[in-house]
């Protein structure tokens, strides 16, 4: 811009800006006291809100890092902007005209808001081009994935003609030049001239998470289309695919609201406006690379203080899967959220599920969620043979340093206790191992929350492609005597819980099950509100998840190995008197192996000897009923 903007005009924009609307839309603000906001510093890695904002006094400071200035400072730092062109910007936004110090209307110069307009200008010119002759193969396209006009309108869907120039003929007509449409990478730059980039493609608009769009993502109709599959905006000046969230600008808001907050992180366009269709708003997709760091740091800006959070990832079950699990773990450990993992069923991704088996479908399967460590532990569980002493050994060696790398004291512990209980292994061992691995790989097994850098997932604990994760039917579960228990109790709780007493079978419900799969429908059967209701046992295996529903399907409807129906009640009896004995000698040698290690006369030990005395009365009365 020749010349400087006037003074007066400088403070004119920033007294008409509320800086809270503007940082508002990049972080997470909630009342920290009179006149003052607070969020997640967007400057540096935090976890507790150290960044506040004085609305009245259009001021922000960072009492973590030391950040502080007015809204200008704010767009020049988080978007790398000049201050000239953080003015514009806000001018811009407001619609107020600037003038320069010397006198005259002054002229935006530095490209940035022309970017803009192209990239909207060329949106509307695609969103119209859906509507022509041309586009009946892109209409087709979306019909076929259960997207009507509606669905393709609230998402800015269009369509690129197949012709050389198209856009470029209609934007330059608009007064963009080449060089700025090049810029944005609209066109590109061929030995016979200037052609468009996007040709006889489906169009997805890509906006940042204020809403203006600054670039696109293209899918191929035509089988004599050489070019890729996908094909997205090149790097530019304002697209940074590796800082983009597809569908964030839509589902910023709800993410916001939800009880608790939520992002599900879905692998395409498609799969974002199935759940958004389907009910899940807070679905979003990375727009043509992996989910990374600068994503992760995207959602802690969105997702803010809450301690509660939860951010679900959506993978293929399979071997490819399971390599972006692991990715995604690494990246997002260092969200201030819970991680957790959706497949689902048969494999089928959101948009194919949608169009399969209705929006219930989509909503059940982000539901059936699964801790993300639950879900690392059974990938690495997943075709050994726990019923063999090599086989749970090798299990122990592939899960300890993915549970040396938690962090939190307290969560680690948890999660030494299941894995114990899955390998059925002495808790004392498991721990023994995980500080092994901790040791090795330098994790955090001090107890101190942050003390260890970002987990690095073994070579050896990678999932193998060699052993993708298949459907567990009742025929493949290990034939070993804990696994049978487990099995045969499933079947009977599905088949025969509301005939057997309702607080016995309650009981046996908290008893972890080792195998990955039979946990599951354990922990979907326990979740059922009352066993007794007609309909529920059904209810409980549609809430199992992915992979394991089958299996459920299976325990459910398969003759139950009995020669009668009082049998098999008497039989279900058992079988709940069992696991709770199984429950109560695997506490008693935990307990038994604890009081060795603490004073006979401390609290601590006499709180033990009660606890061994209580579980022996117990004991005795289950032996007593047999």
């Amino acid at each position: 811009m020749a010349g400087r903007i006037s003074q007066a005009d400088v403070e004119e924009v920033k007294a008409r800006t509320n800086i809270a609307d503007i940082i508002g839309e990049r972080v997470s603000l909630k009342p920290a006291g009179v006149g003052s906001l607070k969020g997640l510093c967007p400057f540096h890695d935090e976890r507790s809100p150290s960044f506040h904002v004085r609305t009245q006094d259009g001021f922000y400071h960072c009492f973590g890092c030391g950040e502080s200035g007015d809204v200008y400072t704010f767009l020049q730092r988080i978007d790398h902007l000049s201050f000239t062109e953080a003015v514009e910007r806000l001018a811009g936004r407001i619609g107020y005209t600037l003038h320069l110090e010397e006198g005259g209307v002054a002229r935006e110069t530095s490209g940035r808001a022309r970017l803009y307009e192209a990239n909207s200008a060329a949106a509307e010119f695609f969103r119209g081009q859906l509507m022509g002759p041309e586009a009946e193969s892109a209409r087709r396209f979306l019909g076929e994935r259960g997207f009507d006009a509606g669905a393709a309108a609230h998402f800015g869907v269009g369509y690129a003609p197949k012709g050389w120039s198209g856009l470029l003929d209609a934007l330059t007509a608009k007064g963009f030049t080449r060089d700025e449409l090049t810029s944005a990478g609209l066109v590109s730059q061929g030995q016979r001239g200037v052609y468009d980039r996007f040709r006889g493609r489906v169009i997805w608009p890509i906006r940042d998470v204020t809403g203006q769009v600054i670039g696109f993502g293209a899918r191929r109709l035509y089988d004599d289309d050489q070019g890729p599959k996908y094909l997205n905006t090149p790097e530019t000046v304002i697209y940074k695919k590796a800082q983009v969230l597809y569908g964030l600008d839509l589902a910023k808001r709800d993410i916001g609201r939800g009880d608790p907050p939520r992002v599900v992180v879905v692998e395409g366009y498609t799969d974002v406006m199935a759940c958004h269709l389907a009910g899940v708003t807070t679905a979003v997709a990375t727009c043509g690379t992996a989910f990374g760091a600068e994503h992760v740091n995207v959602l802690r800006r969105v997702l803010g203080e809450n301690t509660g959070a939860e951010i679900v990832f959506t993978f293929d079950p399979d071997a490819a899967g399971q390599k972006a699990a692991v990715r995604a773990f690494t990246e997002a450990w260092s969200l201030n959220a819970t991680s957790f993992v959706a497949v689902g069923p048969e494999g089928l991704d959101p948009c194919d599920l949608r169009l399969a088996r209705g929006d219930g479908a989509v909503t059940a399967m982000i539901e059936s969620k699964a801790p993300m460590f639950e879900f690392m532990i059974d990938q690495r569980l997943a075709g050994l043979d726990l019923g063999t002493v090599e086989g749970r050994l090798r299990g122990l060696q592939l899960t300890a340093p993915l549970l040396a790398d938690i962090r939190d004291e307290g969560l680690r512990h948890r999660y030494e206790h299941l894995l114990a209980r899955r390998l059925g292994e002495d808790l004392a061992e498991v721990r023994r191992e995980v500080a092994r691995a901790a040791r090795r790989e330098g994790g955090a097994t001090d107890g101190r929350r942050g003390a260890a850098a970002p987990p690095q997932v073994p070579a050896q604990a990678q999932p193998s492609a060699s052993v993708p994760v298949v459907a567990v039917t009742m025929a493949s579960l290990p034939r070993t005597p804990e696994v049978s228990l487990e099995r045969d109790a499933a079947q009977g709780f599905l088949q025969y819980g509301h005939r057997i007493d309702q607080a016995a079978l309650r009981a046996a419900l908290d008893e972890t099950f080792h195998h990955p799969a039979l946990e599951a429908i354990r922990s979907a059967i326990s979740a059922m509100p009352d066993h007794t209701r007609p309909g529920w046992a059904v209810e409980a295996v549609q809430s199992v998840r992915e992979p394991y529903r089958s299996l459920a399907a299976e325990l459910l409807t398969a003759a139950f190995p009995a020669p009668s129906e009082e049998v098999a009640v008497a039989t279900t009896a058992e079988l709940t008197r069992r696991l709770r004995m199984r429950g109560i000698d695997r506490e008693k040698r935990e307990l038994l192996g604890a009081i060795q290690r603490v004073p006979v006369d401390s609290e601590e030990g006499r709180e033990v000897r009660r606890r061994l005395a209580a579980l022996d009365a117990i004991r005795q009365e289950l032996v007593a009923d047999v």
